[in-house]
C-alpha cells in the first residue's frame, strides 16, 4: 500500500507569530518555520503503518511519499518527513501562499501521477487554520474522506477510522483509495536520530513547478488585512472572597 502523506512548512509553534506594519500578512523574515504540527502526525501514522507499530500489521504501507507545496526552503520540511521514515519527497515550487482550493488541486494532480491509496494528512495548518485541503481534495478525487482521525486501522480493503467529535467518538469504514485527515490525540511523533537524519539526505526529493502539473490557481479570496488579537487588560488580586463577589457584581458578572 503506497501513502502520501501533504506537509507543510509554517512558523514554528513555539513562535509567537508577528503582523507586519502595514497590515498585509505575517511576518516571516528571520522566524523559525518548522513542519506543521498536524502533518508531522500524518508522518508518523504512515511510518507506523510501515514499521507495523501499535496495532498496525508490519507492512501494511510498502511506500511513504512526502509531498510539500511551497518555497525552495521546504526541502528542509521533507527532509525531515524522510529523517522520520518517509522514503522520497515531492517539493512543488510555489512563492505564493496558495489557497487551500488550489493547493487540493495541485495534491489531486499529484495523487492521480502517483497512485497511492491512502492520502494521510494533518487536518488543518496552524497558520491558516482553514481545515479545508483534506475535504476539497476528498471531492475533487471523488473519494471517501474521513477526518479528525484519533485512531486509524487498515484491513480488508477499508481504513476503520476513529473520528473526534463535538459529542464524543464516532468509527467510521472507508473503502480505500480515500483521504484521511489526522487530528492531535492519534500518536506522539517521534524524534529523528541523527543516523536517519544522515541517511535522508541521500533520499530523493524530485523538485516539481506549478506549471508541470496544468492546474488553475487562480486566488479566489482577497486578504484585507491582517491584525493581531487585542491585548488583554492586567488583571487585580483580591482579599478575599467578599471582595471577588463584590467586583464581579460591579462588573456585572453576577
Amino acid at each position: 500500500m503506497k501513502v502520501l502523506v501533504p506537509v507543510k512548512r509554517v512558523i514554528d509553534y513555539n513562535v509567537k507569530a508577528r503582523v507586519k506594519a502595514d497590515q498585509s500578512g505575517v511576518d516571516l523574515a528571520n522566524v523559525k518555520m518548522s513542519m506543521n504540527p498536524f502533518d508531522e502526525i500524518a508522518v508518523e501514522e504512515a511510518v507506523r503503518l510501515k514499521e507495523g507499530k501499535e496495532h498496525h500489521a508490519a507492512g501494511t504501507a510498502t511506500e511513504i511519499v512526502v509531498v510539500s507545496i511551497g518555497v525552495t526552503q521546504a526541502q528542509e520540511t521533507i527532509r525531515t518527513a524522510l529523517a522520520m521514515g518517509a522514503d522520497r519527497g515531492i517539493l512543488i515550487q510555489s512563492d505564493a501562499d496558495l489557497e487551500p482550493l488550489a493547493v487540493a488541486k495541485l495534491l489531486k494532480a499529484v495523487v492521480e501521477e502517483e497512485k497511492p491509496d491512502l492520502v494521510l494528512l494533518g487536518k488543518q495548518s496552524i497558520d491558516g487554520d482553514n481545515n479545508a485541503v483534506g475535504q476539497m481534495l476528498a471531492a475533487l478525487l471523488d473519494w471517501p474522506q474521513a477526518t479528525f482521525a484519533s485512531k486509524i486501522e487498515i484491513a480488508d480493503g477499508k481504513a476503520k477510522v476513529t473520528r473526534e467529535i463535538d459529542g464524543g467518538l464516532q468509527t467510521i469504514a472507508a473503502s480505500l483509495p480515500a483521504v484521511v485527515t489526522v487530528d492531535l490525540r492519534l500518536n506522539t511523533p517521534r524524534y529523528a536520530s541523527l543516523p536517519n537524519i544522515m541517511k535522508a539526505k541521500k533520499k530523493e526529493i524530485a523538485m516539481k513547478a506549478v506549471a508541470d502539473y496544468g492546474t488553475d490557481i487562480a486566488p479566489r479570496l482577497k486578504v484585507l488585512k491582517v491584525t493581531e488579537p487585542p491585548k488583554r487588560s492586567a488583571g487585580i488580586k483580591v482579599a478575599d472572597a467578599a471582595e471577588l463577589v463584590s467586583k464581579l457584581k460591579t462588573a456585572g458578572v453576577l
